[in-house]
């Protein structure tokens, strides 16, 4: 039977992105062929995201358009998050699907596909496993496929998927299953690859990076790893560090980080609050002097060093107070970049059973205050840096502007530099800094 082509939608963060490009890597190999467009494939494919509300109703909304869409013998497959919390629910409030695959078996596409097209029922098909093989021990996919997603001179690489962490806000367990770390080895062979492909910045990612290697007995697997990576891929400008859970950052890690070149002065280290009651309700650290410790002697080690933080508001009890709270540590701490999120009610999860949930528009208005306070703070640190010269990744240009991102920038998330001229794509350049926003730089080439 003669191969198909496909059309895969991917949703939500960059670690579905990674999956995303794992899935088409295997489609390809088996002689399936991409299609840019719903109307000129035979599989349509969305990997949804699951996390919070707003994603869950994006990914119902694509799925029901397809469906909608759809044409006779068009096969519609749900892969990824949303797939696994739901299972069949997924199928009563999409009609028209025609496939649900778990996030623990992705790696199975081919054969799901196989299966669908062999179907002598019209009733959806499902594939949710429990058990999670999504990395490190499949016999086929492992070898035959990177767990990267390349966007330009950058690549992401998922070293581990999973968590263990017991956050009482958090799906992720129950979508992903427990931490499980990649190969050490795997992971130097795709760095060494991405880097022969001329890729120049390296971003690490996973559910939870610093507790990479525990489950496959690596002490300070992290550290290890990213001094191998430098090793391994000398050609490698910057490499990235994504996702460092509070209290898991420890001083040899530091002491890595501050003692390569190639590794980003940058840590997103997610904190989520800073009052200790409103941290143990969320099943987080509670020790935020470890925070002020930890930070200070990375700041002493790395002078230049850039934070980026994640605060939840408006948790069940949050009060006033706590709050306050909240507000004094990010004018205290200074941190370079804060996301703000209202929090999201997620069935299932510990702190749905919580009581004292806070109202909506309490939960926007501070969102709005914190974001208005770290917006001056992001300004001053910003305007630190103006007459000074940064290496800039460029990613592109327009009409006599370029834009690319220094080491200050993940992609996405962060800031931009904004340079005079244009400056072709993927190139490291030294910009000097003539300017500063609150989010943003602007600046020329330096000669």
């Amino acid at each position: 039977m003669a191969k198909k082509s496909y059309y895969l939608l991917s949703l939500g963060c960059s670690k579905n992105t990674v999956d995303s490009d794992s899935i088409a890597q295997l489609l390809d190999a088996s002689g399936y062929r991409g299609a840019q467009s719903p109307d000129r494939a035979d599989v349509l494919i969305v990997n949804t995201c699951g996390f919070i509300g707003p994603a869950r109703d994006e990914s119902i909304r694509a799925l029901r358009e397809l469906a909608q869409g759809k044409r006779r013998r068009q096969q519609l497959i749900a892969a990824g998050c949303l797939s696994q919390l739901w299972g069949p629910k997924l199928a009563q409030e999409v009609p028209g699907l025609d496939g649900v695959l778990g996030t623990r078996r992705w790696m199975d596409i081919v054969e799901f596909i196989e299966r669908l097209r062999g179907r002598t029922k019209p009733e959806p098909l499902y594939h949710l496993p429990t058990d999670a093989v999504t990395v490190g021990d499949d016999p086929t996919g492992e070898h035959t496929v990177l767990r990267t997603a390349v966007q330009g001179a950058s690549a992401y690489l998922k070293i581990a998927d999973g968590c263990r962490r017991p956050c009482a806000f958090c799906s992720i367990p129950n979508i992903k299953g427990t931490m499980k770390s990649r190969p050490p080895q795997a992971i130097l062979n795709e760095a060494q690859a991405l880097a022969a492909q001329g890729v120049r910045e390296l971003i690490l990612i996973a559910q939870d990076l610093t507790d990479y290697g525990n489950d496959i007995g690596l002490k300070d697997g992290l550290a290890t790893l990213l001094r191998d990576i430098c090793e391994t891929a000398p050609q490698l400008d910057w490499v990235r560090l994504m996702y460092a859970y509070p209290g898991a950052v420890t001083d040899r890690l530091i002491e890595t980080i501050a003692t390569h070149p190639q590794i980003c002065h940058y840590l997103d280290i997610p904190l989520q609050h800073a009052h200790p009651d409103t941290l143990r309700r969320m099943r987080r650290p509670a020790n935020v002097d470890w925070v002020y410790r930890t930070i200070g002697k990375m700041r002493a080690a790395m002078p230049d060093l850039c934070v980026r933080t994640t605060f939840i508001v408006g948790f069940p009890g949050e009060t006033e107070a706590e709050f306050q709270t909240l507000l004094d540590f990010v004018d205290e701490m200074q941190f370079d970049r804060v996301g703000v999120f209202t929090y999201s009610f997620e069935p299932g999860t510990p702190s749905a059973l919580l009581p004292g949930q806070v109202d909506e528009e309490t939960k926007q208005a501070r969102r709005d205050a914190l974001m208005r306070r770290q917006q001056q703070i992001s300004l001053t640190r910003n305007q630190q840096f103006v007459g000074r010269t940064l290496t800039a990744l460029i990613e592109g240009h327009d009409n006599n502007l370029s834009f690319g991102r220094t080491y200050r920038d993940a992609p996405e998330v962060d800031g931009l530099v904004l340079i005079e001229g244009e400056i072709p794509a993927g190139r490291m350049t030294p910009v000097k800094i003539t300017g500063a926003l609150e989010y943003d730089l602007t600046g020329v080439v330096s000669l």
